[in-house]
């Protein structure tokens, strides 16, 4: 099992819930759907040859975006990155999997 952490704008939190979550991202036993998500605040600076969904070329921004963990089976970890980046308004949106260890209780 993996777990998927990525950041995006307001504007797009949704939308990239459902397209990871339709990729197979997000389900806990007999729940659906599960994320947990957090407001922050990131930056980035544009260089030149980037097209930036926000902020200008040359200058440092400082925007609110949410960060959003959810569970990702490693068999799907590949079609819910391809989900995200679709869905994505970044050219190069921010996300990590990590491997997490499943212990029995």
């Amino acid at each position: 099992m993996l777990k998927l952490i990525y950041y995006v704008p307001e504007s797009h939190l949704e939308s990239t819930k459902q397209a990871i979550f339709a990729a197979g991202a997000g389900g806990i036993g007999n729940y659906e759907h599960c994320a947990w998500q957090v407001l922050g605040t990131g930056q980035f600076k544009p260089i030149k040859g980037a097209d930036p969904f926000i902020g200008d070329v040359g200058e440092l921004e400082r925007v609110e975006e949410w960060r959003v963990e959810t569970i990702v089976p490693e068999n799907k970890a590949s079609d819910v990155a391809k989900a995200l980046k679709a869905s994505h308004p970044y050219e190069e949106p921010a996300f990590e999997f990590i491997q997490m260890v499943e212990v029995n209780y």
